[in-house]
């Protein structure tokens, strides 16, 4: 189900002038705290402009851009090549902004005593190899895998930086969102799930991959092995002074990066 926010315009046209009076986005449950996070910020700042935050999925945020119901793609993955062509022949011009960096931990329940697994090892558990924690050294426990749905742009970085495009076991359990995955392992002690760098919380446990804790700090000097950029994609690049200009440019300036860094991820850029 799509989550959406939607804060209302209570005051009249101040400072941009323009006709174009919302901004509407869509897609990536991923970038969608960045998204609301800029969209409250801006608002703030134009009150005459309605800015809208849907998060259905990064496939849904392409389709957004490609059926023209969308102003912004939001999307944890690259458009892939038959998105871009699709939006080609109807002359829409995908532009990708890189708002911020990511990592993609592994999450188990608090109380298992596993610390550190290996891709290979993650990747075992997903095709249904490895099916108890004692395999691994930990208790004697089934397995309980957890992905993120295949419309996902986080289950797309996962199938082909963890999976290598190998299929997931059948046996897997598949959520609709990043908080899902979070949710299902904090109540859960046997699971296992992947979700962004923004979900790790006390109610969960992120293990180390290849021997390396995933962070900020490790994603940004490319020690996590699982990691990835986090996209808006626009129709061309927007008109200098445009809301939809003033609106895509805010992961660049200070606030926009104190915005991101509140959420969990990692800037692209530091002042």
């Amino acid at each position: 189900m799509k989550k959406v926010i939607a804060i209302a315009v209570v005051a009249a046209s101040v400072g941009v002038a323009s006709a174009q009076d919302k901004i509407v986005i869509d897609g990536s449950t991923t970038v969608g705290p960045i998204a609301k996070a800029f969209a409250e910020y801006f608002m703030a700042a134009h009150s005459e402009v309605n800015v809208t935050v849907s998060e259905s999925g990064s496939g849904n945020g392409a389709k957004g851009l490609l059926n023209g119901t969308c102003d912004v793609g939001d999307m944890s993955r690259p458009m892939k090549d038959g998105e871009f062509k699709a939006c080609a022949e109807k002359g829409i011009q995908p532009v990708a902004h890189v708002v911020a960096l990511d990592g993609l931990p592994i999450l188990v329940h608090p109380s298992n005593p596993v610390k550190d697994l290996t891709v290979e090892q993650v990747r075992k558990i997903y095709l249904g190899e490895i099916t108890n924690w004692k395999e691994v050294g930990g208790p004697d426990m089934a397995i309980v895998s957890i992905s993120r749905d295949t419309n996902s742009g986080t289950y797309e970085t996962f199938e082909g930086m963890v999976m290598n495009k190998q299929k997931i076991h059948e046996g897997c359990e598949y959520v609709g969102s990043n908080g899902a995955v979070r949710q299902r392992v904090q109540s859960t002690p046997a699971a296992i799930g992947y979700a962004g760098l923004g979900f790790v919380d006390k109610t969960v446990k992120a293990l180390k991959v290849n021997g390396v804790f995933p962070s900020a700090e490790t994603v940004q000097s490319g020690e996590y092995p699982i990691a990835r950029p986090l996209f808006m994609y626009t129709n061309g690049y927007p008109k200098l002074g445009t809301p939809l200009y003033q609106f895509i440019t805010i992961y660049l300036s200070e606030d926009g990066q104190e915005m991101v860094e509140e959420k969990g991820f990692i800037p692209v850029t530091a002042y």
